[in-house]
This record gives C-alpha cells, structure tokens and sequence, in this order.
C-alpha cells in the first residue's frame, strides 16, 4: 500500500472535532477519473482501478490510516449570516498521506459520499457535471499556478439526483479530492461560538503543529495568535491573487471555504471571466453581488477577520487587526507578481504593479477576452490571433500594455514556451467551454472531448512552467 502514511494526525484532536461516519452504498461504481500526478505525490500511484473503486467507492479504510471516515465538525458565516447549523455535510475526511517521504500532510477528503449528521435535508450527494466542473477548475488553476486543492478521483455511482440548476434527472458521482488541510476557518468559529476555549488552543496549537512548523506550538497563545493570522493571511493573499490573474470566480466565499493552508477548494458555481467585469458573479443565487470577481480579496480579509473574532478573549481587538495589516499590500504585491507570471516576464515589484495596472485599465475598456489577452502578449510578444488583431490596432489602451510589455522582451528566457503557446489553440474555461464539455457526456457518454481539454490544460501548465 501507500509508502508515504502518517499516523493519521487528525484522530488525535479526539471526537469533539469529528464524527465517525459510514458511506452511502452506491448501486454502481464506474471509475471516470483517477489523478496519477497526484497519487504519486503520496505513494498510492500503484493502485489499480479495482483498487480506487475499493477505497474511493466502497471506502474500505487506506492500511494504517483512519480507520472509519470522519466527518468534520465547523460552523460558518454563508453570505455574511453565520450558521452554527453547518459541518461535513456530504463528505468526510478519509485518509492522511504524506507528500513523499517525510513530507507535508495530504488530506484525502469526499464529495458525495451520502449524508451525515450535518446533511440537515439533503441528500448528500454530487452530481456528475460537478464532479466534472471540478476537475476541470482543479487542473485550471493548478495550470496557472494558484494554490489549490487536486482532484483525486471521481467515481460515477449510477444513482439519479434531482437539481434546480441541472436538467434533472442527472448522473451522480462521488468525488475525492486531496489538499493540505480540511481545517477550516469554520472549525475555529464553531469552538468560539460554543465558548470551548480549551478545545480552540488544542485546535491552534495543533494547526501549528502539523502546518505552521516554522513557528511554536508550544509558545504563549499572545505571542501564536498574531503570529498565526499573519502567515494564514499571506498564505490566502496568495491564494486569492492567484484568481485574480486567472480570471477565476470562486462563486461561494463563506467562511466554512477558507481552509487553514491557503487552498482553493470546494468548487460550486465557479466561474471564469469572458472579459474583465469587476462586478462578474459565479452563483445565480448571489443576487447582492458579495462574492463577485472584484470583490473577492475583500470577502477572504472579511473572513480572516471571522477567524480573527475567534480569539478576543486572548487578544484586543487593536492586536488582532494588527495582525492583518499587511494583508492589502501583500495582496496588491501577489496579484502583481501572479498577472506578470501569467504573461511570462519578468518585473520587478514597481513595474509589476505598474503593468498590472495598465492590463487591468486595458481590458476593462477594450472588452478583449481574458485569457485571450494573455496568450496574445505571452512573453512580452504582442502576436494576436485573428479575432483579436484589429481590437490591438485600435484600442490605445491595448497598444500602451503591448509598448509597455515589449520593454521587458529582451529579458525573457523561454522561446520554447512562448511559441508553444503561441501556436496551441486558446485555453480557457469559459462556461460556454465547460457546457461543450460536458454536452458529449450528457448526451451520449462521449468523454474524448474531456479527455482531449484535460490534455490541453496539462500542455498550457507545462508550458507555462518551462524556465
């Protein structure tokens, strides 16, 4: 089995943060998606299929790890009204691996998985198309260098689920993704909220522990508490930049969806950007706008101002935001850094900033596809595809980013990237895209076109990434 399995640290919080529960029994079990780039990371890419459907269907227990599944106990603020009735509603928390040998700690956690005790009238599972929509968000943004959680495996499970938004009967499927932590801001609010101080610094302290190993787990919780919040929020300024440069809408920024790492994950209503509308919304049911594209570094600093609540008996509200107050520059300098990653040239901090600025003010005002805008000028080299060619002669804002990118040309080392993505076809995740994903599967149980956007997105990150 596995080379890589910890002691699953988790148990040892003990049961005030969890509940032992059993899987749904699934009618069928049909292996649609198995991530061996993942696996490998934490010694399970020796699996057979016959295995992933054991262990990610039936859910028989990893050797040597939990022995039955946990679901995980959090409470949590959804569009800004806190919910103590919340917790691991149709997933748990299944195995912890490391990542290679002595490595970091990798959650194996569910999506579909049946109802548990905080399932309150649902039914406790995943449609298909999400579980589709969630592969295809996971490989995007890890594609474009955003810290986010991996799709492990999905496995359809031959049941028909009922939904608002899916033409309905639909498929159904358990998911299983893997991230650092299922730890949320939510699990902290949950003991504040319940005044169990002494189970919040178990919490805290074991976060540290097992995810923070550069600061004292054992250091006086006045000197831990800020310490903390200052990491977590430049680990989430990261996170959050990161989708600002991808064009990404996470679409449902509740405080339950901030885990303690600083990884995207869970993927619902998600969305991409057509074209640069600050005011772009993901969820048809977020009629106030509060998580739209523009306004997503402000809910994630609303929510690590949640988890900053969480700890006023121990510090003044005066230390607490002190805490975060490196939040919006770091926010400001990471966005800078990922926009200027994502078009291949190298910046230092003020021309970053000053690039960004100019990119940001040029689409808003041309209307150019986002993701078409970088591949245009990918590495400095303004070379639009035809639709785009005329929009680039005549919008000056357009024509400042170009002279404004060439400067840096010269400086560039990756002619092999530059031209493969100038050549490959466009690489976007434009909802129009995924539904032409998906139709193929709905229709007729066609997973090439699938198969053949998964392997464009992988060639994009490798290119991407060459030095």
């Amino acid at each position: 089995m596995s080379r890589y399995h910890p002691a699953p640290i988790h148990l040892a919080l003990g049961p005030a943060f969890y509940d032992a529960v059993r899987a749904a029994e699934f009618p069928k079990s049909i292996l649609r998606y198995r991530n061996d780039i993942a696996a490998r990371q934490i010694g399970l890419d020796g699996l057979s299929d016959a295995d992933f459907i054991r262990h990610f269907a039936r859910f028989e227990p990893l050797a040597d790890n939990i022995p039955e599944p946990l679901a995980l106990r959090y409470h949590g603020h959804q569009f800004g009204v806190y919910n103590p009735d919340i917790g691991d509603g149709r997933g748990f928390l299944f195995a912890q691996c490391r990542q290679g040998a002595g490595g970091r700690i990798l959650d194996l956690g569910t999506k579909g998985s049946g109802r548990t005790p905080y399932a309150r009238t649902a039914d406790g599972r995943l449609t298909l198309k999400g579980a589709v929509r969630e592969i295809l968000a996971t490989e995007m943004l890890a594609a474009l260098n955003v810290p986010t959680s991996q799709t492990f495996c999905v496995i359809e499970t031959g049941e028909k689920l009922d939904r608002q938004d899916e033409p309905s009967p639909t498929r159904s499927a358990v998911l299983t993704r893997m991230l650092h932590s299922h730890i949320r801001i939510g699990s902290f609010q949950r003991l504040a909220y319940l005044r169990q101080q002494d189970n919040l610094e178990t919490l805290l302290r074991h976060t540290i522990k097992y995810y923070y190993p550069d600061l004292d787990a054992g250091a006086d919780l006045k000197e831990l508490v800020p310490a903390f919040l200052g990491q977590l929020a430049a680990k989430i300024a990261r996170m959050v930049a990161g989708w600002m440069a991808a064009g990404f809408v996470h679409g449902v920024l509740n405080t339950d969806n901030f885990n303690i790492t600083g990884e995207s994950f869970d993927y619902g209503p998600w969305r991409v950007l057509p074209a640069m509308q600050p005011e772009f919304t993901a969820a048809y049911f977020d009629q106030q706008r509060r998580y739209a594209y523009g306004r997503q570094p402000e809910a994630a600093l609303w929510a690590l101002c949640r988890l900053a609540d969480c700890f006023q008996t121990i510090l003044d509200a005066e230390a607490l935001g002190a805490a975060l107050g490196d939040y919006w520059s770091e926010v400001e300098t990471q966005i800078a850094r990922a926009i200027c990653w994502r078009l291949g040239v190298e910046a230092k901090d003020k021309t970053a900033m000053a690039i960004t600025q100019q990119l940001f003010l040029a689409a808003g005002q041309s209307g150019i596809g986002w993701d078409q805008l970088f591949k245009d000028v990918y590495g400095g080299q303004l070379a639009p595809d035809a639709a785009t060619a005329a929009l680039w002669q005549q919008d000056r804002g357009l024509a400042e980013l170009g002279e404004q990118l060439a400067t840096l040309r010269a400086r560039q080392k990756n002619p092999e990237a530059i031209a493969k993505i100038k050549a490959a076809p466009l690489v976007t995740m434009e909802i129009s895209v995924m539904e032409g994903v998906w139709a193929p599967i709905a229709e007729t149980d066609n997973w090439q076109p699938f198969d053949e956007m998964l392997a464009h997105i992988r060639a994009h990150a490798s290119a991407l990434k060459q030095p």
